[in-house]
C-alpha cells in the first residue's frame, strides 16, 4: 500500500504541470496576446498570400517528453503556420468564399476552452444549450421559419448539409430498396458537399437529374417542373430538390420561390444551401434575391461566411423540428440522469455529434459587443464592391465579366488579341498570386477558364478592390507584351 502511495504522489506531481500556475499562466497569455497583437497590427502590410516551403522548424520540433518554451513555439507557429499559403485573416482575400476570423468571436473561443462547458446536452449546461438555441431562433426568425423550427450549430456547411439531406431522407421514409427509383434534382452548380453529402448518408444510388440553368446559372424551373412530371409518369419517386442561394463559381441564386411552389405541389422535400448567401438576408439589398428563403424545409448557414466568424462555424435549420429529431434521435441507459432532467430537446438529439464544442459563443460574443448594425453595413458594403467591380471591368477594352452580381462573387477574364485565353488567364491568375498582395482564385464555366471575384471578408474595403483592378490592368499589360 505504501508503494502504491508513493507512485500515486509522484505521478501526482508530474500531472500538476498540466496546471499553470498563476505567475506562469499570465506571462504565457501575455506572450500570446502580443503575439496575436502583432500580427493584427502589421496585417495591413502583410501579403494575402504567400507560396512558399514550410516545415523545417515544425519537423526539428517533435513531440517528446520535455516541453518547448512558448518563445519556440510561437516561432514555429509564425514560420511554418501563420506566413505560408493564403492568409485568410487578410482583407486581400477575394478567392474563393473567404470568411472572417472577428476578433472577438477568438475571444468567445477563449472562454468556451477555459469553461469547457459541454453543449451537447441541457442537463449538462442548460446555460450553454439556452444560449446556442437562443441562435438558432435568431436565425430562424432572419429565414422565416416558424416557431416549430429547430436546428443545431455544426461544424461548417458540409456537415450541415449532410444534416438537412438526412432530415430529408427520413422524412421521406426512404428504404435501401427504393433508392433506384428515388430521383434527386440539382444543378451542375450544387456545392460538391452535396454530393458528398449523398454518398454518405448512403443515398448514391439514387439517380441524378441535372437540371439544366439559365444564363444566370440559376435552375430553369421549367425544366425541373418537366423532369418530375416525367419521372413521376415513369412511375419514380421523387423526393428531394437541391437549391442554392449563393452559389460557390458564380454567386448565383436559384429562383427560391418558384422551386419551393413546384416542391410543394409534387410533396419533394426542398432543401436549400445557403452556405454562402444565407446571411444577406440581413441586408435589405439582397432580401427580395433571396425571397422563397422561408418556403424550403431545410437550409444551410454559414456564420464563418456572412457572419465573419472562424472556420468551423455552420447552422442547419429545418422548418419542421421534429424531422431533424427523427433523423437524429438517441438514447443510452448511462444517459438517465440526463434524461430524467430533460425538458426540451438538446443539440445531440437533433445532431450525429454527442461531444462537441460550445460553439455558440464565438457567435453570441461579437453580436452582443458589436450588435447587428455594423454586420448589415459590411453585408451591404460587400454587395456594393463586388457591383462596383463588375462595373468597372466591363467598362474596359479587353475584358469579358460574367452576369451581374447578384451577391458578391463576380466571374471575369481578360481576352488576348491572340492565343488561347484559357492559358492567357491561367498565367494571370499565377502572376497575381506571384505578387501576393491579393488573393484571387479561378474555375471553368462551360470550357472557359475564368476568374473570380468573391468578396465576404469584412477587412475588405475599396482599397483592396482597387488594387486587384490595378493588378489585373498591369499583368494583363505584362503579358500581351504591351
Amino acid at each position: 500500500m505504501r508503494e502504491l502511495e508513493q507512485e500515486l504522489a509522484r505521478l501526482e506531481t508530474v500531472a500538476r504541470r498540466l496546471e499553470p500556475e498563476t505567475g506562469s499562466r499570465r506571462h504565457h497569455n501575455q506572450q500570446v496576446l502580443d503575439y496575436a497583437d502583432d500580427f493584427l497590427e502589421t496585417l495591413p502590410g502583410l501579403k494575402t498570400f504567400r507560396s512558399m516551403p514550410c516545415g523545417a522548424l515544425l519537423a526539428a520540433m517533435p513531440v517528446t517528453e520535455q516541453p518547448y518554451s512558448m518563445e519556440q513555439v510561437l516561432q514555429a507557429l509564425a514560420r511554418d503556420v501563420d506566413t505560408p499559403g493564403i492568409n485568410p485573416a487578410s482583407g486581400g482575400h477575394l478567392g474563393y468564399i473567404p470568411g472572417g476570423g472577428q476578433y472577438y468571436a477568438a475571444l468567445g473561443d477563449y472562454l468556451a476552452d477555459v469553461f469547457n462547458r459541454y453543449a451537447g446536452v441541457a442537463y449538462a449546461s442548460p446555460g450553454a444549450v439556452q444560449l446556442e438555441k437562443s441562435l438558432l431562433r435568431w436565425m430562424a426568425d432572419m429565414v422565416g421559419y416558424p416557431a416549430v423550427a429547430a436546428g443545431d450549430l455544426t461544424s461548417g456547411g458540409s456537415m450541415a448539409n449532410l444534416m438537412g439531406v438526412v432530415a430529408a431522407r427520413e422524412a421521406a421514409e426512404l428504404k435501401g430498396s427504393q433508392l433506384e427509383r428515388s430521383p434527386i434534382y440539382l444543378t451542375a452548380q450544387t456545392h460538391h458537399c452535396v454530393d458528398k453529402a449523398l454518398r454518405i448518408a448512403g443515398l448514391g444510388e439514387c439517380p441524378r437529374r441535372m437540371i439544366s440553368m439559365d444564363a444566370g446559372f440559376r435552375m430553369d424551373t421549367g425544366a425541373l417542373a418537366a423532369s418530375i412530371q416525367n419521372d413521376r409518369n415513369a412511375g419514380l419517386k421523387p423526393w428531394l430538390i437541391v437549391g442554392s442561394a449563393g452559389t460557390t463559381d458564380t454567386g448565383s441564386v436559384d429562383p427560391l420561390a418558384e422551386i419551393a411552389d413546384i416542391a410543394a405541389f409534387h410533396g419533394i422535400w426542398f432543401h436549400l444551401d445557403a452556405a454562402y448567401g444565407g446571411f444577406f438576408m440581413l441586408s435589405d439589398h439582397a432580401k427580395n434575391v433571396l425571397k422563397g428563403i422561408e418556403q424550403s424545409d431545410s437550409v444551410v448557414i454559414d456564420p464563418h461566411k456572412g457572419l465573419f466568424l472562424p472556420y468551423g462555424s455552420g447552422a442547419i435549420l429545418v422548418r419542421d423540428g421534429a424531422a431533424l429529431h427523427k433523423a437524429h434521435y438517441y438514447d443510452a441507459n448511462y444517459m438517465q440522469d440526463a434524461r430524467a432532467d430533460e425538458q426540451d430537446l438538446s443539440p445531440a438529439d437533433l445532431s450525429p455529434e454527442l461531444s462537441r464544442p460550445f460553439r455558440g459563443l464565438r457567435m453570441w460574443l461579437p453580436l452582443m459587443l458589436c450588435g447587428l448594425a455594423p454586420f448589415r453595413a459590411a453585408l451591404d458594403e460587400k454587395l456594393l464592391l463586388a457591383r462596383y467591380f463588375h462595373k468597372t471591368l466591363s467598362a474596359l477594352p479587353g475584358w469579358e465579366v460574367g452576369p451581374e452580381p447578384e451577391l458578391s462573387v463576380v466571374t471575369y477574364r481578360h481576352l488576348p488579341h491572340s492565343g488561347d485565353p484559357n492559358e492567357f488567364n491561367r498565367k494571370l491568375v499565377q502572376a497575381i498570386h506571384d505578387d501576393g498582395r491579393v488573393f484571387v482564385s479561378s474555375t471553368v464555366i462551360n470550357g472557359r477558364f475564368m476568374l473570380r471575384l468573391a468578396v465576404l471578408h469584412f477587412r475588405t474595403h475599396r482599397e483592396q478592390v482597387d488594387l486587384l483592378l490595378e493588378l489585373l490592368a498591369q499583368q494583363a499589360a505584362r503579358l500581351s507584351g504591351s
